[in-house]
């Protein structure tokens, strides 16, 4: 006789069979890091684009179990918020981060010198440079001086204190960013700004072999030899998103797409510019949610279209035109928080779409209020001439056409007549008035 069972064994087993991922799930992998190495490409201006780019890849390095992440950075700079994205993937992320500005002939200034120090490990390659921190406004000027100390200040304690809590020269980055210095990668690494300066990527993973890095979760030894390099490739929406992310191209789509619409509104019929328009906006809109809109800027853009929509419809005598145009001036100003849309890209956008707006408004209004040259209403005020007496009806000839018609008075065959109305197929006119001739 087979000896029973204890109840709790037999229900674990049950719990084994029925939910197999349990035991899997609670049981550590001792070998659960791939032998490999993700390489992010960030090339080019830091933009919410290119920001979600680099998330995206150290996701995918965590997802994967990867060994070690590389981002590889040549950059002028870019957004602020976009680089505090991405420093605080890389701050938090459970894979090590080694940020190499490289190849030769690279360099990090302005946002990819915090970018560079944030990295667990910052290495740079010969023939590189890192530095010119200031911050600047998106169109590349100056900030002004209450706002720029504000901004300053912020950038260089947050900066200093990123580099200092890796062992890095605190002091050098915040001269970066107070006074626009620039050092080479040799320089970087006998200041402590960089750990390393290698002679290209295969040299850099060699050097990193069994060197210690502080992560969230402790120290860590790196084995980098023999890693398989995986390079995260940017997809089309990352190249999708890269171009139009930059406010000024995010700023043209839209009133593109605004222009389009709204000649399409006054000209239904002509397909081409509300296809494109759509298009446009769909685009414009699709950047918008990677950038810091203002929906207040955003309101009053879209009020300017209105008064311009209503102008086609009222005689304002240009009042709506005009506060049309302050409305997309002043929205235009105001769209995006933080960073501006460039002053030489605005002015002659708001000058060449509120221009088209109006040119286009004053057609419509004319097209709208024009005499028609047509069918019922296209008759009255017409001249014609009698071929049957009218006495009170008679037969007129008007606007290439016979047609009955009534009159108050007696009119001769031969004799003008001015239509003034009708009624189904019969014309009321009347004697037209001879012109006046003066004499000598």
């Amino acid at each position: 006789m087979a000896k029973a069972r204890p109840p709790i064994l037999s229900l674990v087993l049950i719990a084994l069979i029925l939910f197999p991922g349990w035991s899997v799930a609670d049981t550590p992998n001792p070998d659960s890091t791939n032998r490999e190495v993700m390489i992010i490409e960030l090339e080019g201006p830091i933009n919410p684009g290119t920001a979600l780019y680099v998330l995206r890849g150290l996701e995918k390095a965590k997802e994967e179990g990867a060994a070690l992440a590389v981002i590889r950075l040549d950059t002028p700079g870019g957004l602020a918020s976009s680089m505090r994205s991405i420093i605080k993937a890389i701050l938090n992320s459970p894979v090590p981060v080694v940020v190499y500005v490289g190849p030769r002939g690279a360099g990090a200034a302005s946002a990819g010198v915090m970018i560079t120090v944030a990295g667990h490990v910052a290495a740079m390659a010969k023939g590189t440079n890192i530095g010119a921190a200031h911050p600047v406004t998106a169109g590349g000027k100056e900030i002004g001086k209450t706002m720029s100390e504000k901004v300053v200040n912020d950038m260089a304690s947050y900066a200093r204190g990123i580099a200092e809590d890796k062992g890095r020269n605190g002091e050098w980055v915040e001269k970066a960013i107070r006074e626009s210095v620039s050092i080479t990668a040799d320089e970087a690494l006998a200041k402590n700004v960089v750990d390393l300066v290698v002679k290209d990527l295969d040299h850099l993973l060699e050097d990193l072999d069994g060197r210690e890095v502080a992560m969230p979760a402790g120290k860590t030894i790196l084995r980098t030899a023999g890693l398989k390099k995986v390079h995260y490739r940017p997809g089309l929406r990352d190249k999708i998103l890269k171009t139009i992310s930059d406010p000024n191209i995010a700023y043209i789509l839209m009133m593109i797409g605004l222009a389009g619409l709204y000649f399409e509104l006054s000209h239904p019929g002509a397909i081409f510019p509300g296809v494109i328009g759509a298009i446009s906006l769909v685009l414009a809109f699709f950047s918008f949610q990677t950038l810091p809109v203002n929906y207040a800027g955003l309101i009053l853009i879209i009020l300017a279209i209105i008064f311009f929509i209503v102008e086609l419809k009222v005689a304002s005598y240009g009042i709506l035109s005009i506060g049309g145009l302050i409305s997309l001036t002043l929205g235009s100003i105001m769209l995006f928080e933080g960073i501006g849309v460039s002053l030489k890209l605005m002015m002659p956008t708001i000058l060449l779409v509120g221009g088209f707006f109006v040119v286009v408004a004053g057609l419509a209004f004319k097209a709208i209020h024009k005499k028609p040259m047509g069918g019922s209403d296209g008759l009255v005020g017409e001249l014609g001439e009698v071929k049957e007496v009218i006495d009170p009806e008679g037969l007129v000839f008007v606007h290439g056409e016979y047609w009955r018609a009534l009159s108050k008075e007696k009119i001769e065959p031969g004799e003008k007549v001015e239509v003034i109305g009708i009624n189904g197929l019969m014309l009321s006119v009347k004697r037209a008035l001879k012109p006046r001739v003066d004499g000598p």
